[in-house]
């Protein structure tokens, strides 16, 4: 454990993942202009129970309304969440939510985890590295943005196949060596 001069707060760890994971390797070509804009925000949440986690989603997805110079949102769990399947709860929930709220159309929510494991993979599939982060994640994205980002993309559908098998060329120690460096102090 870092000591308190040494403390990298979740926001630092998670700033640092964004720089140097998922715009340094290109896991979302649209990232790159919006760290650049400083157009993302970063929110650790303390939450530990559903409710109080969808209701801070909630409103995030309201502040957004408010703040168009805001393009994204990531919203960050210090201590909730780390249950992988817990996690999925919240997302499930979150999502439900979403549309209850009248924000279905206006944002979506992409997921991350340290222990993110797709659907049809197993745990130790380098491929997961794609959504595995330093703490438990809900980002919110603007859907009109992120549409406007697709259609001057040339074959989007590819993104999700070129990183996979960049995540796979690479190997999954080199993927959980980065995920620790945001944990490291740096100068």
């Amino acid at each position: 454990m870092n000591s308190p001069e040494n403390y990298i707060s979740p926001e630092q760890q998670t700033r640092h993942w964004v720089a140097n994971v998922i715009v340094k390797y290109n896991f979302c070509p649209f990232a790159k202009k919006e760290l650049e804009n400083n157009a993302i925000y970063y929110l650790t949440s303390a939450a530990v129970t559903l409710d109080d986690a969808v209701m801070e989603m909630i409103e995030q997805c309201i502040a957004l309304e408010q703040i168009p110079e805001r393009e994204t949102t990531l919203l960050l769990f210090e201590h909730g969440f780390t249950d992988f399947e817990q996690f999925l709860e919240l997302v499930d929930l979150a999502n439900a939510l979403l549309v209850a709220q009248g924000f279905e159309g206006k944002y979506q929510i992409a997921t991350f985890h340290p222990d993110y494991v797709f659907a049809d993979s197993v745990a130790n599939d380098a491929a997961n590295y794609t959504n595995r982060a330093p703490f438990p994640t809900l980002h919110l994205i603007r859907e009109a943005s992120m549409s406007t980002a697709l259609d001057n993309y040339n074959e989007p559908e590819s993104i999700p196949e070129h990183n996979i098998k960049l995540a796979r060329r690479k190997g999954s120690d080199f993927w959980l060596q980065l995920l620790a460096n945001c944990k490291m102090p740096r100068d």
